[in-house]
């Protein structure tokens, strides 16, 4: 864990900034609940930045938060698309700088929680995507070299022309591939060095919550385990019986793939429980490469050595201290 300085950054051009409290971590690390408990305390709301969670129907898979959770706290930004619609970045970060807007006008606190980093950096710090539009010709090219040498082998073409873009996209999210592909082959230049960061309109404070590997391995493969228990082959059944094609993006998800295989007769049950756990301890490894443990705008703590309360009294602190320098800064 850091020494915490909560001394809030200086405000762009004299002007005040409202507070954003963004909890950040790996996939079942405990950010739903401790996020939930945090927002009761200090009368606050919870903006969702985990891409899976836009989608109505696939609620087990995701690890969504329950009706009952929800009831607890608002949530926002879950259960706001189908399966086969497509969320842009640019979409989210709009729709997410809205509620947080929102939630500051209702004079209450705003959480942004996930794991999806370029999601909170899209929010946080104004990230902008690429501006370069669809090439649909090139797509098609790109696509179809997929299927002739596998996705695999696209992933290792990106890595040759932009390493660091290619460790930040997991090599079975073709979609992501493909675009960064189409950006870089258009405009000549490395898609890691299109996305412009701009200043934060907020006044951040970053909480990550992390635990020992071996913890968190262990809790990501009972929480798999729960998954198929509570149904998570029905669920990919009923959205492939409603109609929607597993080669969509959404349902090419850790998961929600493997069960697709199962349903096909490609994979047996036990088989999927295995490459699920194996392709999210993965993921956990991507997900590390956005937030970094000696970030400095990063407090990072482990759930099993903090309380609740505690964190809650931490975060007080520090929206204290933003008030009191937002009104040093006014008196000057």
């Amino acid at each position: 864990m850091c020494s915490p300085d909560l001394t809030p950054a200086p405000s762009p051009k004299g002007e005040g900034r409202l507070p954003l409290v963004v909890i950040v971590g790996p996939t079942a690390v405990g950010k739903t609940e401790i996020s939930l408990q945090l927002a009761e305390q200090l009368e606050g709301e919870i903006v969702s930045a985990d891409s899976r969670l836009f989608y109505r129907g696939m609620d087990i898979g995701t690890a969504k938060p329950t009706l009952v959770e929800r009831a607890r706290v608002p949530h926002h930004l879950i259960d706001v698309a189908e399966p086969d619609e497509a969320w842009s970045l640019a979409v989210f970060q709009k729709a997410a700088r809205q509620s947080i807007a929102d939630i500051h006008q209702r004079g209450r606190l705003p959480f942004l929680v996930g794991g999806t980093g370029q999601y909170i950096r899209a929010v946080t710090h104004g990230w902008t995507p690429p501006a370069q539009g669809p090439h649909l010709q090139l797509r098609s090219v790109l696509e179809d070299l997929a299927k002739v040498h596998g996705i695999y082998w696209l992933h290792e073409r990106l890595k040759l022309l932009d390493s660091e873009a290619a460790e930040k996209i997991d090599p079975r999210n073709l979609r992501r591939t493909i675009r960064a592909l189409e950006v870089i082959f258009i405009t000549g230049r490395r898609f890691s060095d299109q996305r412009a960061l701009g200043e934060t309109p907020y006044h951040l404070l970053t909480i990550g919550l992390i635990r020992p590997r071996s913890e968190l391995y262990a809790r990501l493969d009972a929480r798999i385990e729960t998954m198929f228990v509570n149904g998570l082959l029905d669920e990919v059944q009923s959205l492939l019986g409603g109609g929607y094609s597993p080669d969509l993006p959404s349902l090419s998800a850790i998961g929600y793939r493997q069960c697709v295989s199962v349903l096909q007769g490609k994979m047996s049950r036990e088989q999927a429980v295995i490459e699920i756990k194996r392709a999210t301890r993965v993921f956990v490894r991507r997900q590390a490469n956005w937030f970094k443990p000696d970030d400095p705008e990063i407090y990072w703590f482990n759930p099993g050595e903090v309380t609740v309360p505690w964190l809650a009294e931490f975060i007080r602190a520090f929206l204290l201290r933003t008030t009191e320098k937002s009104e040093q800064h006014h008196f000057e």
